[in-house]
């Protein structure tokens, strides 16, 4: 402990209060909380601070892999999982608050003229350059207000092991879900992220059983106020808990 903090830590002693707060910890600006901290029952598998996303990397400002939203949106989603839970099903987070340091990654990325084949799992259909035309990709984004999310559910009864290996070659999103990539969650028709019309909410080249599922998210979100992206299936947004766009990086929580 450096001398000042423990000077401070004797003061604080002396007058009966509790002691200052670790020099490592980092308060959240503007009312945001770790949805940890709210609901740790909700699983997370924070896609853009892995290199298993669209853009191919982790993007800036995701120093850490944690779900960051604003308390209200927290505690919606907590309402949320307990109500999932007796239907032994979970929420799983894929994107919560993102920084506009990302944004801004997402937009020089879909402006490098290149098409790779690992970006092509993602948007089969459209060139890159179009993604933003077509509403798949925006220059300011919702997230960055922390109260837009993407996310999806997971049967807690089923397999759920599979996981992402970088060294595979996966079919792209729209594929069966037995050839795509695998995201230990339900499956909704397409993988996240997937720039095509099957992801549409409504889509109707999906299955009976995929629409069910979509509308079990849709049904359990709305109950909370959320509302749905038409063109994303796994994108959702409160209306009113956030207007300021951030910038601050995800840190690990403390």
């Amino acid at each position: 402990m450096q001398k000042w903090q423990a000077v401070l830590a004797i003061t604080f002693a002396g007058l009966g209060l509790a002691s200052p707060p670790s020099a490592k910890a980092q308060a959240l600006p503007g009312g945001f909380v770790y949805l940890r901290d709210i609901e740790p029952g909700i699983i997370q598998d924070m896609r853009y601070a892995t290199s298993n996303n669209f853009v191919g990397k982790p993007l800036r400002g995701y120093d850490a892999a944690e779900c960051v939203v604003k308390r209200e949106v927290g505690l919606a989603l907590k309402n949320i999982q307990q109500e999932l839970a007796r239907q032994k099903l979970s929420l799983k987070m894929f994107d919560c608050y993102r920084p506009e340091r990302a944004v801004a990654d997402m937009v020089a990325w879909s402006r490098n003229g290149r098409e790779t084949p690992g970006e092509r799992r993602f948007n089969p259909a459209f060139r890159k350059a179009d993604l933003f035309r077509l509403g798949y990709i925006a220059t300011r984004s919702g997230h960055s207000t922390g109260a837009a999310l993407d996310l999806t559910l997971v049967d807690l009864t089923a397999d759920n092991s599979a996981k992402f290996d970088s060294g595979k070659v996966y079919a792209d999103c729209t594929a069966p879900v037995e050839a795509r990539a695998p995201e230990g969650s339900v499956d909704m028709g397409t993988g996240y992220d997937c720039s095509d019309v099957k992801s549409h909410t409504a889509a109707a080249s999906i299955t009976p059983a995929q629409r069910r599922w979509r509308t079990t998210l849709v049904a359990a979100m709305a109950r909370q106020g959320f509302v749905n992206y038409s063109k994303e299936w796994w994108h959702f947004s409160l209306p009113g808990a956030g207007r300021q766009a951030y910038d601050f990086p995800i840190t690990r929580r403390n």
